[in-house]
């Protein structure tokens, strides 16, 4: 079992623009190749408490240009991780980095039902303040419980996820 520190914080508004930041500077090198990039995770929630780490998911419109995104990546710093076992969702690491905000980056093909999940997700979250509250409580009291064990964090929070997911119709 992984030993990883949890630790959620209440929502932070820097984290909007930490978000246009690295936006910014992917758009730079791919802008052309790509659909978009969405702000998805808790940290793109108003008001939800998460870990503070920015999740995006960078949006191509099928894998033809995949190659060409990974190689203008490289050229900035990512390196590509593979699907991590998630399908038509690849993950990627960096490095060297002090400028910007510690985050997630994903690249996807706009059909993938990950990204269908992520958007669904984040846009029923933000039309819905007491899910929003539910869910922040969970988290938190999850990262209190289990501050050095990830998977018993993520158990915790599962049956809140999959209540969530139903109201939003992704169950």
């Amino acid at each position: 079992m992984r030993t990883k520190k949890v630790i959620v914080v209440p929502y932070d508004k820097a984290w909007k623009s930490a978000f246009e930041e690295i936006k910014k500077e992917i758009e730079r090198v791919i802008g052309d190749l790509i659909i978009g990039i969405e702000h998805v995770g808790s940290t793109s929630v108003e008001g939800l408490s998460a870990k503070p780490i920015i999740d995006i998911d960078v949006v191509i419109k099928d894998y033809s240009v995949f190659a060409t995104v990974v190689q203008k990546l490289e050229t900035i710093g990512y390196i590509h991780e593979g699907d991590l076992g998630i399908k038509d969702r690849e993950a990627f690491k960096y490095s060297n980095k002090p400028h910007l905000h510690k985050h997630h980056l994903y690249v996807c093909p706009q059909y993938s039902e990950e990204l269908h999940r992520h958007v669904t997700f984040r846009d029923y979250l933000k039309n819905n303040r007491e899910a929003v509250k539910k869910y922040s409580l969970v988290k938190e009291t999850a990262a209190i419980l289990f501050p050095n064990e990830i998977e018993k964090y993520i158990d915790y929070k599962t049956s809140c996820i999959e209540e969530l997911y139903m109201r939003c119709g992704l169950k």
